[in-house]
């Protein structure tokens, strides 16, 4: 069969090409073409755009770019109808994805499959009508979200959660030692690791990475280690690592969590990578609006957590430093806490509660297995 997926950020990336593996397994006819990244392009298919040249955030950027967001939009749907697959795959990115999918029902009779579902349960509800009108199957990698989705009478399959998987694969494939990982990083080997995971766009970069060094830097027993970003130019780095003792490794994420003693995470994907690592964390999120979010968070956004890890627990596992509340004061506060042995204990055997939750790996598999069956059927 024919798959057309279509991703914006690294995550997305990630987890799309495991997913293009297992379809490959189920389906040795299958056939990709992508918008997608790096790892997509691995695998094997066509690319046509990179996800770099899709991902824009935030309200300026994303105005100043309109033109060539609607280009994108514009080129995709041509492709899509001009390729002719058997199915849409749509990744997360619900700007982006939600267009395609009603442009799909409207004008084609292609279905379109959501793996990774928009966090609508967030805010933005009001897209369930869209979801439930425009998407045929809908592939959800976190456990409340099938209570949510059926809530509303739209039945979603819970496949697992890929992060799982890849943590998974990589433990079972990582053989560097501590000594190894630290000596080839040119790190001190008498110093545990606070890893900073900034985030992976530039403007999450330019907003967290200051404070979160600033925060680390009072902790001189231990060493900074910046996780950097897989799409991002080195260079970028330099103007806020300038004069500071901070480390950075490349395309090294799930080595710096093996071997880091805490870490200090912008929101996202990696707040769960975190956890699946038994890696203690407090999650910091910076915005320049910090007093509106906050009143957004209190009056208008749906959920009270916005790290996986609390969503996922249902309560406080992780610090979520967020908008107003995050100075750098608080951040040392809550990173002192991070190396005290009870504080970290508590927060280890949650973790292992949440790794329970998600359940074993094979969310790749699962989800392709579903997704060919769906499509079998159809054709039958």
């Amino acid at each position: 069969m024919k798959y057309y997926l279509i991703v914006g950020e690294a995550s997305g990336d990630l987890h799309a090409s495991n997913l293009m593996k297992a379809l490959r397994h189920e389906d040795p006819k299958a056939e990709f073409r992508f918008f997608g990244g790096d790892l997509m392009t691995a695998v094997g298919g066509t690319r046509v755009k990179h996800y770099r040249e899709l991902a824009y955030m935030g309200f300026i950027p994303v105005l100043i770019h309109l033109p060539v967001i609607f280009a994108n939009m514009r080129l995709c749907k041509e492709d899509i109808v001009n390729w002719q697959p058997d199915v849409v795959i749509l990744v997360d990115y619900p700007g982006f994805n939600l267009n395609i999918a009603k442009f799909l029902k409207a004008h084609t009779h292609i279905p379109a499959f959501y793996y990774i579902s928009p966090k609508i349960w967030a805010w933005k509800t009001y897209r369930i009508k869209n979801i439930k009108r425009d998407v045929a199957e809908l592939f959800s990698i976190l456990p409340f979200e099938v209570e949510f989705y059926r809530s509303y009478g739209y039945p979603v399959h819970y496949v697992g959660n890929p992060c799982v998987d890849a943590v998974a694969n990589f433990r079972r494939s990582y053989v560097e030692t501590r000594e190894e990982f630290i000596c080839s990083n040119g790190l001190d080997p008498h110093k545990p690791i606070i890893a900073l995971l900034a985030g992976s766009r530039k403007q999450e970069i330019k907003d967290n990475l200051p404070d979160m060094i600033r925060a680390a830097s009072g902790f001189t027993d231990y060493q900074m280690v910046l996780a950097g970003a897989p799409g991002i130019d080195p260079f970028y780095y330099d103007d806020f690592i300038r004069d500071t003792p901070v480390k950075v490794v490349y395309r090294q994420t799930y080595p710096l969590l093996a071997n880091a003693h805490a870490a200090m995470v912008t929101s996202g994907t990696a707040t769960l990578e975190t956890a699946l690592f038994r890696v203690p964390q407090v999650v910091c999120y910076h915005t320049p609006i910090g007093k509106v979010i906050s009143f957004l968070r209190r009056h208008i956004i749906k959920v009270k957590y916005i790290s996986l890890v609390n969503l996922i627990a249902g309560r406080e596992v992780v610090r979520e430093l967020v908008a107003d509340t995050m100075t750098v004061d608080n951040m040392k506060h809550e990173l002192a806490l991070l190396l005290d042995k009870d504080e970290r204990q508590k927060m280890l055997s949650e973790y292992d509660r949440i790794i329970q939750m998600l359940g074993e790996p094979g969310a790749s598999e699962k989800a392709a297995r579903l997704m060919l069956d769906r499509l079998e059927s159809n054709t039958r």
